[in-house]
């Protein structure tokens, strides 16, 4: 099958377009011809090494982490899906690579499409959809009338995370540039910071949540537009050592991310707030509560820009140029 693989770790360059072995179906495995795949920054931090510690993939691999495609096999043991069904998924970590005509995935990451959506709409979803419900139901458990900050509201995380926020009956806020305040309200943004007019942080105060999707600065003004008791949860920020035993990572690995996040943690303390890394993970489940929510419409994705399969490389370098002015950036399969 046709697949763009990391051949070495670095940038753009190391990617290659070629041919590979088709998967192997196990058991529990669905095996999907992948119809669309979309672009996460996850992609590029995996390309690049960034990740190498917790996730040590051995070139060369096939990239991609959003799919949506028809089930073409499925594996002895699997019950829930059936040849021709149409699906969406986020697979595991440990079987990325959705850059590719065909994947197989676990039954348990996988769930079928939303009927309201194009492929191209359906894989710009899973990742995104999944790690804004892990932020907000899993790990926050929002309630209505608290009050959420989304950073980067435009963005692929940001646009679908409003929309679950308010969804959760929350009161939103969220950051973006000029050209996109009408967008974000349009999602469900109760308050919008033009970040190249505003400093977020001194315009909000007494939040109970924000998602960080920048670290860096942001993540650490961040801590002072909450309240106490507030909590900061980042899939960008440093990772800490409740990540690294929740993937089992060796103690030395344990005791640098520990170090990476002190001063993150310690300002945080100081603030009297908490800050934990989220890394988000696959679950066919939580794709499955999210369906409804889109087939009505409550939650509607945003694709900026579709590629062909062959231009893979190319979607990658217009995501990592921050061309894209709002929502995902889709391949398409020909």
């Amino acid at each position: 099958m046709r697949a763009f693989t990391v051949e070495r770790y670095g940038d753009t360059s190391g990617v290659r377009a070629g041919d590979v072995p088709d998967p192997e179906v196990g058991p529990d495995d669905v095996l999907v011809r992948i119809q669309a795949a979309s672009i996460n920054p996850l992609d590029r931090m995996i390309r690049d090494g960034e990740m190498k510690a917790i996730l040590p993939y051995r070139v060369p691999f096939v990239l991609g982490n959003d799919l949506a495609g028809v089930v073409v096999d499925v594996g002895a043991a699997v019950t829930r899906f059936a040849v021709g069904d149409e699906v969406y998924a986020k697979p595991d970590k440990d079987r990325i690579g959705t850059f590719a005509e065909l994947i197989a995935v676990h039954q348990n990451d996988v769930a079928i499409k939303p009927t309201t959506l194009t492929m191209e709409e359906a894989a710009s979803l899973p990742l995104v959809a999944l790690t804004a419900w892990q932020v907000l139901v899993e790990r926050a458990g929002v309630q209505p009338g608290q009050k959420v900050l989304i950073h980067a509201g435009s963005g692929g995380l940001g646009t679908i995370a409003i929309q679950l926020a308010k969804q959760l009956g929350a009161h939103v806020a969220t950051t973006t540039s000029t050209a996109n305040v009408d967008l974000v309200k349009r999602l469900g943004a109760d308050v919008v910071v033009d970040y190249k007019k505003q400093a977020f942080e001194t315009v909000l105060h007494d939040y109970d949540l924000v998602l960080d999707s920048l670290g860096g600065e942001t993540l650490a003004k961040s801590m002072d537009v909450l309240k106490p008791g507030g909590k900061v949860i980042s899939v960008a920020g440093p990772p800490d050592a409740a990540l690294a035993r929740e993937l089992g990572a060796n103690p030395i690995i344990r005791l640098v991310m520990s170090a990476l996040s002190f001063r993150t943690r310690r300002r945080a303390r100081r603030r009297n707030v908490t800050y934990s890394f989220l890394f988000m993970k696959a679950s066919g489940d939580q794709l499955r509560e999210l369906t409804p929510l889109i087939e009505t419409g409550r939650i509607r994705p945003v694709v900026d820009t579709v590629f062909p399969f062959e231009s893979t490389r190319e979607a990658l370098e217009y995501a990592e140029a921050g061309r894209a002015k709002a929502g995902k950036v889709v391949v398409k399969m020909t």
